[in-house]
């Protein structure tokens, strides 16, 4: 819901839904959509009222015999082009993560799930809400991560499990009275962190605030989402994302194509249950991450130990991770190029506390345009989901190219991280 207008049309025509349901009693902002669509109310059984816009126009699509081949959802995803790619998951998929990931988090009927983490992704619903619902346990659902609320949910609820990201984690500990303090988690048995890099610092502090382990992994949309999940009985103090989840392969690709030895870094391949079926109407692109004989390449680089246990040393080389979400430059790139003002516009991520990225964007305006930093962003706004947004927007003469015109993103990237310090000589 917190998707723009033009984010919500596009992934609505793309896939053709028939229906669209918003939670307006819940989300303010599915009730502005609801209202700019037309959305009716509706009433079913003992479910909350809701609002739907519809019927639509749409094709209906054939359906494969074989249940595992079967779509369960269709998750949209920003592709590396810009425009959003959906990612057919089969019911297969979701269950065997649900499956899996639960048994790894020792889920049992009468666990007490926090559940901020949308649904409208993989990590929320496979992991979050599928595993949860795999076992018999209670979710206990939120419209958004407030970290008052959650505190108070862990206290008062006696939530047992508690999965988010780091940012999520962080913000808990600034709302702690004191620091050091422990947080009030009387039943609280497991806590996880995913969806962004995580930093050991963070997973110290966590650790001795709510005094249990705090668990990493490792997935993406393609994949279900988990490849990874550290183990309850070996608990971690480094920043491994743990051993492959059951019944799925890994192996570590070097620049030949051959497989590395271990402790050698290379690009994370995976293959087995957890593979999507691919992108929706988009066979050229699920062609060019998944292989035939079933492996798909992650783009991401790691490392596995001899014990099977793997590290991730390096992202997919443009991809940022803002508060567990994927931000990928070239569709910030585009909205901020169409203004009439820009000429050129380039975006990196910025390390920042607890394992999150900042959007940076430097932009070469148009000869004699004005430079207000303000309208640009608000343009953005229009066009962005919040956590697309640029946190700084940087005018510049002209952006550093090679001779060929290729745009230099290592340079601004370092540009990037002296911005801070540059605005503090400034001063």
């Amino acid at each position: 819901a917190r998707l723009t207008a033009a984010e919500i049309d596009a992934i609505a025509a793309h896939a053709e839904a028939r229906l669209i349901a918003f939670a307006a009693d819940v989300s303010q902002e599915a009730a502005r959509h609801a209202d700019r669509l037309g959305a009716r109310e509706a009433r079913w059984g003992a479910l909350p009222s809701f609002r739907i816009a519809g019927p639509r126009a749409a094709t209906p699509e054939s359906v494969p015999d074989a249940p595992d081949a079967r779509v369960g959802a269709l998750i949209y995803t920003s592709g590396t082009t810009g425009s959003p790619k959906g990612v057919m998951l089969s019911h297969r998929n979701l269950l065997h993560v649900a499956r899996h990931t639960g048994r790894l988090r020792g889920m049992a009927p009468g666990e007490r799930v926090y559940g901020a983490l949308p649904m409208s992704h993989v990590f929320g619903l496979a992991s979050v809400f599928c595993g949860t619902m795999y076992y018999g346990g209670a979710l206990h659902l939120v419209p958004r991560f407030d970290p008052r609320e959650a505190l108070a949910m862990l206290r008062d609820d006696r939530l047992t499990v508690f999965q988010g990201v780091p940012a999520m984690f962080a913000r808990l500990l600034e709302h702690v009275a004191a620091p050091g303090a422990r947080i009030e988690a009387p039943a609280l048995r497991y806590a996880s962190s995913g969806g962004a890099p995580r930093d050991l610092a963070l997973k110290a502090e966590v650790e001795a605030a709510l005094g249990t382990t705090l668990h990493n992994g490792y997935g993406m949309t393609e994949l279900s989402p988990t490849v990874t999940l550290t183990l309850i009985e070996s608990p971690r103090r480094d920043d491994a994302v743990g051993p492959p989840l059951s019944g799925v392969e890994v192996r570590i690709v070097g620049a030949d194509g051959r497989e590395v030895a271990p402790g050698a870094v290379g690009t994370l391949h995976a293959r087995g249950p957890t593979v999507m079926l691919g992108y929706y109407r988009a066979p050229e692109a699920t062609a060019a991450i998944v292989s035939p004989d079933g492996w798909l390449d992650t783009g991401d680089l790691a490392r596995r130990e001899a014990d099977g246990t793997l590290f991730i040393v390096g992202r997919a080389k443009e991809l940022i991770i803002r508060s567990g979400f994927n931000v990928y430059p070239e569709e910030v790139e585009a909205a901020l190029r169409a203004h009439p003002d820009v000429t050129l516009a380039v975006v990196v991520g910025r390390p920042a506390a607890a394992g999150n990225e900042e959007v940076i964007a430097f932009v070469q305006p148009r000869a004699g345009a004005a430079r207000d930093e303000a309208a640009l962003a608000a343009w953005a706004a229009e066009r962005l989901a919040p956590y697309k947004r640029p946190s700084r927007i940087v005018f510049m003469d002209a952006l550093p190219a090679t001779s060929t015109g290729k745009l230099l993103k290592h340079v601004l990237r370092t540009r990037a991280r002296a911005l801070d310090a540059a605005a503090a000589d400034a001063s």
